[in-house]
């Protein structure tokens, strides 16, 4: 709990000053970091050794869509396929060295990772407040929050036992609920300083959409530890672990977020007033 707290207090105020106050090149970089670390992370995961080419690969893939998707968004698809020609093609040279896995590793980092942490520069991109970027965060992190804390107290039935033994049902729903009210404090602060109008019955409906997406992301991340035998995929975070372990849920809120931004927009029943 300790650890929590300390990397709260110290993460917080920066995580927030990059969301609304910084330039977008620093956005930019800070996301670039952290699909970087993502992508490495989960090669370390998989191939089971600290450093390697494959490794490396990773790394510099994922960080190269976040860029990419800043430069010349329009142009993702060409991006994707040389990463596909690049992980395979490195494969083939290799033989028998590389598993299948390990390409799979490496391309998930390379476009999944680096596709969703880019989801902040399309939301910036699309004109809305740039206080819309912090949403993704407050719909996973309060999740979690309220999730570890139902759960700690009043958690009796287990959720997924054979892929997180500690979490529980009445932990996830304590999660659900916690989103569903951040969601709406959310949607409460930027109508009061930020002048911008958002309907409740749809905030509220995204949030608990969101609730159930950042607990998949959690689980899945899980999974991929469970499966290859390891606690934290790092320990940037300390106690936290690394940036999977942290970010687990946004990987999967933040492209939730913008897609329901924009199908909201497009409809009369709009998150926006």
């Amino acid at each position: 709990m300790k650890s929590r707290i300390l990397v709260a207090v110290l993460g917080v105020p920066v995580l927030v000053w990059v969301v609304l106050w910084a330039p977008s090149i620093v956005m930019m970089i800070a996301l670039c970091l952290l699909a970087g670390i993502g992508g490495m992370e989960l090669q370390q995961c998989v191939s089971g050794v600290k450093r390697s080419e494959l490794v490396g690969m990773s790394a510099i893939t994922s960080v190269f869509t976040v860029e990419w998707y800043y430069d010349r968004p329009d142009a993702a698809a060409l991006l994707f396929l040389l990463e596909g020609f690049l992980f395979f093609g490195y494969a083939i040279r290799k033989g028998c060295e590389v598993r299948f896995n390990q390409i799979m590793a490496g391309l998930f980092g390379g476009i999944a990772i680096g596709w969703s942490f880019s989801s902040f520069l399309r939301l910036e991109a699309s004109g809305i407040h740039r206080g819309w970027l912090l949403l993704p965060f407050i719909l996973s992190f309060a999740c979690d929050t309220f999730a570890y804390f139902a759960g700690l107290t009043l958690g009796r039935h287990k959720l997924a036992p054979k892929v997180s033994p500690k979490k529980t049902v009445e932990g996830s729903i304590g999660g659900l609920a916690g989103n569903v009210v951040c969601g709406l404090l959310f949607a409460y602060v930027m109508d009061r300083w930020f002048s911008a109008s958002i309907n409740a019955v749809p905030m509220a409906l995204l949030s608990l959409i969101c609730g159930v997406v950042a607990q998949i992301g959690d689980l899945s991340f899980s999974l991929i530890k469970r499966e290859f035998g390891i606690k934290d995929y790092g320990h940037l975070f300390l106690e936290h672990g690394g940036v999977l372990d942290r970010f687990d849920s946004v990987l999967f809120v933040a492209p939730t977020v913008e897609i329901a931004l924009t199908f909201f927009s497009s409809v009369s029943f709009g998150l926006l007033n």
